[in-house]
């Protein structure tokens, strides 16, 4: 269960996915020590839910900016950078978005593809009360491991908007399974929620520099925000970018079922919140095509 005493979201204005994100993680600098702990070992998880279109990808720049506030503050003995895109080997996104270049300021560093490592079988019901199951990288399950899920913040074709949390769960399920989570709108957010309380991030970092509103999280256009969010409740994270975003965090599944079973809050007027004010920073993004018909999964909430 996540300590609800933690998870102030920090606020940044930035034009700068570096810059930002330092900012991001300084002003929250206790409450990572807190969750932390006397941890040394890191798991960086990206989101490249293509390995070919940038915008659709974490930016180099905001792990950049993640490792550097780690070694300048933390005892690290170990950190893995490791992600499992849907139709490729991690090495080609990389590869393709500069990440390698990251070795040159940080030797120590390690890369891998998630897919490398001891799977888990996870069984899952649909809505229509039939089981299959995903096999998830045993790694996003070690808690030897600090587990930080920095994205950007885009838009999405199925569960209204992909952040923190979203990136670590369908990122961390094995190639060939991901689509397996597709059964229908209420069972795909009631099961990456479920999948969440296995698999949560210890640290989230949303990029919205420049966000991908519309047709994301792939066919998207870029949305020029300006803003990065940091938090250790990525349920409270995810909340505040997806109201700054301006969509109700209560409109998408995962997101209300964890806030249901207590894992953060999702009344943005409730969420400890500190930098720059919501109210500052809220903007449109211009939602998916299908954004609508999405909403339909409250439709089974009885």
């Amino acid at each position: 269960m996540i300590d609800m005493q933690q998870g102030t979201v920090s606020i940044v204005r930035s034009n700068s996915h570096f810059e930002g994100t330092l900012e991001a993680l300084r002003l929250i600098d206790e409450e990572i020590r807190i969750i932390v702990g006397g941890r040394r070992k890191f798991l960086i998880k990206p989101n490249f839910v293509s390995t070919t279109i940038y915008l659709s990808a974490t930016p180099r720049e905001t792990v950049d900016a993640i490792l550097h506030y780690l070694y300048e503050n933390h005892d690290v003995s170990e950190v893995l950078i490791a992600e499992s895109p849907a139709n490729a080997r991690a090495e080609e996104g990389y590869r393709n978005y500069g990440y390698c270049e990251l070795r040159k300021k940080y030797p120590d560093i390690e890369f891998g593809d998630l897919d490398d490592y001891e799977q888990v079988e996870f069984k899952l019901v649909d809505e229509h009360g039939e089981e299959f199951s995903v096999y998830v990288s045993k790694l996003l399950l070690d808690k030897s491991f600090v587990k930080i899920s920095p994205c950007r913040a885009k838009t999405h074709d199925t569960v209204v908007v992909t952040l923190s949390i979203k990136n670590m769960v369908m990122g961390g399920i094995r190639r060939g399974f991901k689509p397996r989570m597709h059964r229908g709108l209420y069972t795909i957010n009631y099961n990456i929620a479920l999948l969440a309380t296995k698999m949560m991030p210890d640290l989230g970092v949303v990029d919205g520099v420049i966000g991908m509103e519309g047709n994301g999280p792939v066919s998207g256009e870029p949305k020029k925000w300006g803003v990065v969010f940091a938090s250790t409740n990525p349920v409270n994270l995810d909340a505040i970018v997806a109201y700054g975003m301006g969509f109700n965090p209560r409109d998408i599944g995962y997101l209300y079922f964890l806030a249901k079973w207590g894992y953060g809050i999702i009344d943005p007027d409730k969420i400890p919140i500190i930098g720059e004010k919501l109210k500052n920073i809220k903007t449109r993004f211009k939602p998916h095509s299908t954004y609508e018909r999405q909403l339909r999964w409250k439709e089974m909430l009885g």
